[in-house]
């Protein structure tokens, strides 16, 4: 699998992201992403992950096996 075809997927979806991709167990279906963009702002955790399951899910029928999502603000947000 292509981890720059993964990039370029999410990055559709999400333009300003920065997404890092790990293989988790070196068979290259075992993925670590993390996801950076400031389209979560408002968006609580399990709808960051459910942005990103949605963008992968083609994915997860054919190439992935399992997937660890981190997301996160590009742009902190003070309190």
């Amino acid at each position: 699998m292509d981890f720059e075809e993964i990039k370029q997927l999410i990055k559709t979806t999400l333009p300003d992201a920065e997404v890092e991709i790990t293989d988790l167990t070196g068979t290259r279906d075992h993925l670590g992403v993390t996801v950076t963009s400031d389209a979560f702002l408002g968006k609580r955790l399990l709808q960051q992950h459910q942005i990103v399951m949605d963008i992968l899910s083609e994915r997860l029928k054919t190439d992935i096996h399992a997937v660890k999502i981190k997301t996160q603000l590009k742009t902190p947000t003070k309190i």
